[in-house]
């Protein structure tokens, strides 16, 4: 399927016509399984999220979504990523109420921030990071999650923002940099 029949068929399933969802959930759930996997990759074994279901999850979420004025599918992922944190914060905020700590295994931030000694970062920790970054800067705080949540290349990422690929190479690593320091501090 070309890119302009995918967006149609997103269009489709946004109005409603469960036959568009058929057709695009097996072209995008390689995709977001791929992705939940990553992102799930370093928590302990046995996690009680596992990525089928997180996918499945994300899914579900967008796929209940009416009206949304889908542009593409690169904008698609990008919504599916922040789907994906949304479900896993929420999952960590759940555990770590039930257990204060819990004993999870923390997740590795392996897409530019690498805290000393290999620290690790959990979820719950870089929403909030991401939350106070948004609130200096909105770009900032998307280009970093649709880079890392969504896996987007740079020029993806300048396509879903409407911004040159140069402006989303600056914002990554002033972005990195700010993350860096408020996470391992």
């Amino acid at each position: 399927m070309d890119e302009d029949d995918f967006t149609a068929d997103l269009r489709r399933a946004a109005a409603g016509d469960p036959a568009a969802l058929d057709r695009l959930f097996p072209l995008v759930y390689q995709e977001l399984r791929e992705r939940a996997a990553g992102y799930l990759r370093g928590e302990r074994p046995g996690h009680t999220l596992q990525p089928t279901a997180l996918a499945h999850e994300a899914y579900l979420r967008l796929a209940g979504r009416r009206d949304y004025p889908w542009q593409n599918r690169a904008h698609f992922m990008a919504v599916a990523a922040r789907a994906m944190r949304a479900i896993l914060v929420d999952h960590a905020r759940r555990k770590r109420a039930r257990k204060r700590g819990g004993g999870e295994a923390p997740l590795e931030f392996d897409t530019g921030v690498v805290l000393a000694a290999g620290a690790a970062i959990e979820f719950d920790d870089l929403d909030r990071a991401l939350g106070d970054l948004a609130r200096m800067s909105e770009r900032q705080a998307r280009v970093v999650e649709l880079r890392y949540f969504g896996g987007l290349s740079i020029e993806e990422t300048g396509e879903v923002l409407g911004i040159s690929p140069m402006t989303v190479k600056r914002d990554w690593a002033t972005a990195r940099a700010w993350l860096y320091r408020e996470l391992a501090g």
